[in-house]
């Protein structure tokens, strides 16, 4: 795709095109098609999953009308993809000309899959435009943003779907289920530990993720998932965070460790790769070599650079406290540099325990690919009194345990209604990735930080009824004194 297909397009073409245009909307061949209208912005690999599912299962009732990017080399690759699936093929435009793309092909939504950072500013002006918005997590990177995401909500009458595909795998919808029968009573704390090994935790320290500015770091690109999780197990809403964080493994001394000599810029010139065992070889994977390494010569950006320099700026080490406005206290840790992936969480109630742990055998290019077998999940029933028990998980295949295509049958398909209302707005979007922003500032300041200094007007999303919680009953404790 030549600069002038891309974005330089000559007037005759825009002229012939916005007159096309014109004439559907007043023929209302717009409104008379069935299908819904979807423009993609950012069509990097997070895009690959939306973009798979409009053109392929779903596409009797959704479309692609265009996509946007600031990599003209990508938008061409999205282009071909698409149109090599029988589609239509869709529009492309240059990030430059977002505002123009929205007025050129009427989308009905936008998504936006960009580097975390720009995401209010596709978000905001999306919703302007009179579009709803699905948006992959996290929403947004920090507090401005979140709040200025909030007004135009309120300002336009639009709203957002954040794509928090966690709530959809099937294990983790029973733990919601569980908890919402009162299986442990009223829960009164959680405690949550997640762990990324060196092949996942590794590669947020080699792309854009590594940059805070960025990302929001861990806290806000990774964590944000977690804390939704959370937040929507117990039906409420946090309050108060608190938390530290450092960098302790990613870090030019820990490369001096393990005998090498220093850091270098990228993994594809280094000349200590054959003895690094951190080395990545983009070119090896063809779907990211495609994406990125062929397409170096627009951006500069290199999707393999050393995990070792020293101008990182996020944390691989994290501790985070959280008091929610139901009482609860929730103990997380997160770190990026461990043996195995996965996670263990255990909600301690008045009436016992529970315990839910998944292993994921996370590989080179399917880290969180997880195929919920009953070998890799477990989920145990620990009351006060009496003998544990190992509750059954639920299963699902696909991508993240078979929750992608429970959440894409919701988004894009003709889902019933859902009584766990796993849907995530723009309210459980800025929840979310607000204690992750709140634990950042705790992590320079060393204090504490209250939810509802960082924004207004937040109110609570729409929940699952859980259990009315009640005084705790005092057990009767019989104690045998020989």
């Amino acid at each position: 795709m030549s600069d002038k297909d891309f974005g330089l397009i000559d007037r005759r073409t825009v002229l012939k095109a916005a007159g096309a245009a014109g004439l559907m909307l007043a023929t209302g061949a717009y409104a008379a098609t069935s299908r819904k209208r979807y423009a993609v912005v950012g069509v990097g690999h997070r895009a690959r999953m939306y973009m798979n599912a409009i053109t392929g299962k779903y596409r009797d009732g959704n479309e692609i009308v265009a996509v946007c990017d600031t990599n003209p080399g990508r938008v061409a690759r999205a282009v071909r993809r698409i149109s090599e699936t029988g589609a239509s093929q869709p529009r492309p435009y240059a990030a430059a000309d977002f505002d123009r793309m929205i007025r050129e092909t009427k989308p009905q939504f936008v998504l936006v899959t960009t580097v975390d950072a720009t995401h209010d500013e596709y978000i905001v002006r999306a919703l302007e435009a009179g579009c709803d918005v699905i948006t992959e997590k996290p929403m947004t990177t920090t507090a401005e943003k979140a709040q200025r995401i909030l007004d135009a909500v309120k300002r336009t009458g639009r709203h957002i779907r954040v794509a928090f595909n966690y709530r959809y795998t099937p294990p983790r919808t029973q733990v919601k289920e569980l908890l919402m029968s009162g299986e442990i009573g009223d829960v009164l704390s959680v405690d949550f530990t997640w762990l990324l090994n060196t092949v996942h935790g590794a590669d947020y320290f080699r792309r854009w993720h590594s940059n805070k500015a960025n990302s929001g770091g861990l806290m806000v690109h990774k964590s944000t998932h977690h804390f939704d999780l959370v937040n929507w197990w117990l039906g409420a809403q946090p309050e108060l965070v608190h938390a530290f964080g450092s960098r302790q493994f990613y870090t030019p001394e820990t490369a001096k460790r393990m005998g090498l000599q220093g850091h270098h810029q990228r993994c594809l010139t280094c000349p200590e790769k054959n003895k690094c065992n951190f080395y990545f070889d983009l070119a090896a994977d063809p779907g990211l070599k495609e994406l990125y390494l062929d397409n170096e010569q627009h951006d500069g950006y290199f999707r393999d650079q050393c995990i070792w320099r020293p101008e990182i700026n996020i944390e691989d080490t994290m501790n985070v406290m959280v008091r929610y406005d139901n009482g609860v206290q929730l103990k997380y840790a997160l770190s990026a540099y461990d043996a195995w992936e996965g996670y263990h969480i255990a909600f301690n109630g008045t009436k016992g325990r529970l315990e839910h742990r998944i292993v994921e055998s996370a590989g080179a290019a399917g880290a969180g690919q997880v195929q919920s077998k009953s070998n890799e999940v477990s989920t145990r029933i620990i009351p006060l009194r009496g003998a544990a028990r190992d509750i059954e998980p639920w299963v699902g295949t696909g991508g993240h345990g078979g929750g992608d295509n429970v959440m894409l049958d919701e988004i894009f398909g003709d889902a019933p209604a859902d009584k766990f209302k796993r849907i995530s707005d723009e309210r459980a979007g800025a929840y979310s990735c607000l204690v992750g922003i709140a634990a950042n500032r705790c992590f320079e300041t060393g204090n504490s930080v209250r939810i509802a200094d960082l924004v207004t007007g937040l109110t609570p999303p729409d929940r699952a009824p859980m259990p009315d919680r009640k005084a705790p009953v005092p057990m009767p404790i019989r104690v045998k004194i020989p």
